[in-house]
């Protein structure tokens, strides 16, 4: 089978300029991070993997943003029997070994970890920024901690504050573990 796998950041990002060869018999598409390779449809499509079977990706950064992750990928579906084709690069990696196209692997993935890297700095610069100008105050508050207190006083469980507040039970626990504390340091 020829799978096609599509990927972008975030949900507001079109998938259209990766275009794939309409041959291609199942295509998978993600709109989330390639920091890491904890994808549903890339582990879906690596699970189906069988000899015989190929991938076509536009482009290598759309399959991962770490070289590492990427040569894992590669080597994985190598040793299952597939081909993996990258469009834009005009790279294929299958069971012959191609010193050219590995050494373009190991280059066109570096430079785009660099990338993210630099990406990565440039945020944390412009967040440090904003903070020193007051302009950056995070992510707003979303729990009424107070009402949270309360309802512990007044004798509520865990799975009681998780309910009314809408809030996970792990994030109830914690917050009856700070009401207690708060009690304990008065």
């Amino acid at each position: 089978m020829k799978f096609g796998y599509r990927r972008v950041s975030t949900q507001g990002q079109s998938l259209a300029r990766q275009e794939l060869p309409d041959d291609c018999d199942r295509i998978f598409e993600e709109k989330v991070s390639g920091k890491n390779t904890d994808r549903v449809q890339l582990t879906i499509l690596r699970d189906s993997l069988r000899s015989g079977d190929e991938i076509v990706v536009y482009s290598l950064d759309r399959l991962a943003r770490s070289l590492s992750d990427l040569q894992k990928i590669i080597d994985e579906a190598v040793r299952k029997g597939a081909v993996v084709r990258f469009l834009k690069e005009g790279l294929t990696f299958g069971n012959k070994a191609d010193p050219t196209s590995n050494l373009m692997l190991s280059i066109l993935g570096a430079i785009g970890e660099f990338e993210r890297e630099i990406i990565l700095e440039r945020q944390r610069e412009g967040i440090a920024k904003a903070k020193d100008a007051g302009k950056y105050k995070g992510r707003p508050k979303t729990i009424n901690r107070g009402v949270a207190r309360k309802m512990f006083a007044s004798g509520a469980t865990p799975s009681e504050v998780a309910d009314t507040m809408k809030i996970g039970i792990a994030t109830a626990y914690r917050l009856r573990k700070e009401a207690s504390l708060d009690v304990c340091s008065k």
